[in-house]
């Protein structure tokens, strides 16, 4: 059984044990999250899409941390005019191991 579900302007495809990393959450680490805007779930009574989203079906995760991902490099340059600047980013994020897939 699979869950496709949208966070943080983004779509996933989770299953049940699955850990992933979504965008920043404001939740404390240890509680639990309920995802509601799922767009389809594939189980044994086959496939179900939403329109946009299922009324009958959530996801709930578990939030295992919160960190920042790999850095990545912003370099702006203009040629012949002296132009050069370089900035670093990291996109804080939020691990979530999916527990549960409910459709009722």
């Amino acid at each position: 059984m699979y869950a496709i579900i949208e966070t943080g302007g983004k779509q996933y495809r989770v299953s049940e044990g699955d850990v992933l990393k979504v965008e920043k959450l404001p939740v404390p680490e240890g509680e639990t999250v309920v995802l509601d805007k799922v767009l389809a779930v594939q189980g044994d009574g086959g496939l179900q899409v939403g329109r946009p989203y299922l009324a009958n079906a959530r996801v709930i995760g578990k939030v295992e941390g919160h960190g920042k991902g790999e850095k990545i490099i912003v370099f702006k340059y203009k040629p012949k005019k002296n132009y050069r600047r370089k900035q670093g980013h990291r996109q804080p994020f939020t691990a979530l191991r999916i527990e549960k897939i409910e459709v009722s």
